[in-house]
């Protein structure tokens, strides 16, 4: 299932998901970038280590994908796609 809207707020660091059934959900850019799901990212937090980001990234770029979205962050990362079900469950 996939958002009726996504808003981005740079200057309150958080990406906005509006939901079927009238959840809104709020996500934290920094804490999004921790979440990454690409294959580096995942790699590394399987190996029980933490994805060392920066409190001030910020998303930057916000591209549909179909199943989901590739965010691109302020430090120059935009390898994830997160698909939608990934996003509703952080």
């Amino acid at each position: 299932m996939s958002p009726l809207a996504i808003g981005n707020s740079r200057d309150k660091g958080e990406l906005r998901l509006e939901w079927p059934g009238g959840r809104e959900q709020r996500l934290d850019h920094a804490q999004l970038r921790r979440q990454c799901p690409c294959s580096q990212c995942r790699a590394f937090r399987l190996q029980g280590l933490t994805v060392q980001v920066d409190p001030r990234v910020r998303v930057v770029g916000v591209n549909a994908r179909g199943y989901g979205v590739q965010l691109v962050f302020s430090d120059g990362h935009e390898r994830g796609i997160f698909p939608w079900a990934y996003l509703a469950g952080l």
